[in-house]
């Protein structure tokens, strides 16, 4: 199966990196070192004729918290924001961005600008609670809408990830939105983002239902390319997914 290898530098950003004394050069360099690092791992364990089934993403992920965001900005500030660590993986080897739990509109909005003043492509990854609406209401459909709306349809694609298929399967788009999500990373705990911020230990929920779910969205999300986890996933519910895909697929 082709594969996705995307970068661990979610929090790889000026606020966050600040905080571990990382700034200005030093947090660039964290930022391409870790699309170096994918790539000798990608080489010393691949044959060349395999290595371009493998692609390599950059990560960004959301200035204030994934769950409750304190902090807003408008989409302005977002570009500005977010330019620093996308202009860092612009020339490295990396084939496109991805910028993941991103809960308010303003911010995805600012990252796709960002991301295409680079010229390099970009995937949005929504975040959604357990009535399927990001935190602030929006719906999945109005928050792509409003993205592409504002910037001409730059985003390559968007997903959904961070929240439980039960979360979000009944409140897909109805319209041409549907088919821009190209991506699925769920959780693995069916508990809302507060319990699960409130746990003491990680919940990887059931591998098997997990990928039940994913296999039962095929027909409602057509255009589904990428399948993965978020929280409390791991290889056995990486290679759930894979099996009951490919098993849907030789079904027909």
């Amino acid at each position: 199966m082709p594969l996705v290898l995307s970068t661990p530098t979610w929090r790889a950003n000026p606020d966050w990196g600040a905080l571990l004394g990382y700034e200005g050069d030093e947090l660039t360099a964290v930022n391409r070192r870790s699309v170096a690092f994918l790539e000798a791992m990608r080489d010393e364990l691949l044959e060349p004729a395999e290595r371009d089934e493998v692609l390599v993403e950059a990560c960004v992920g959301p200035r204030s918290d994934a769950y409750n965001p304190t902090f807003l900005m408008d989409a302005d500030e977002a570009e500005r924001y977010h330019c620093v660590q996308l202009r860092a993986f612009a020339d490295t080897g990396c084939t496109q961005a991805a910028a993941l739990t991103l809960n308010y509109v303003d911010e995805a909005t600012g990252v796709v600008r960002a991301a295409a003043a680079e010229n390099l492509p970009i995937v949005i990854g929504f975040t959604v609670e357990t009535d399927g609406r990001l935190p602030d209401g929006t719906s999945i459909e109005r928050a792509i809408e409003a993205v592409d709306e504002a910037t001409d349809g730059a985003a390559r694609s968007f997903m959904i990830n961070c929240a439980h298929p039960t979360h979000f399967a009944d409140a897909l788009p109805e319209g041409e939105s549907r088919a821009r999500i190209r991506g699925l990373r769920a959780n693995a705990s069916t508990r809302s983002h507060a319990e699960l911020d409130e746990s003491e230990e990680l919940d990887s929920g059931d591998p098997l239902d997990l990928a039940e779910r994913y296999v039962a969205l095929r027909t409602r999300l057509p255009e589904l390319e990428v399948l993965g986890g978020c929280c409390g996933t791991d290889i056995r519910h990486v290679t759930s997914i894979c099996d009951a895909w490919l098993a849907a697929d030789a079904a027909g």
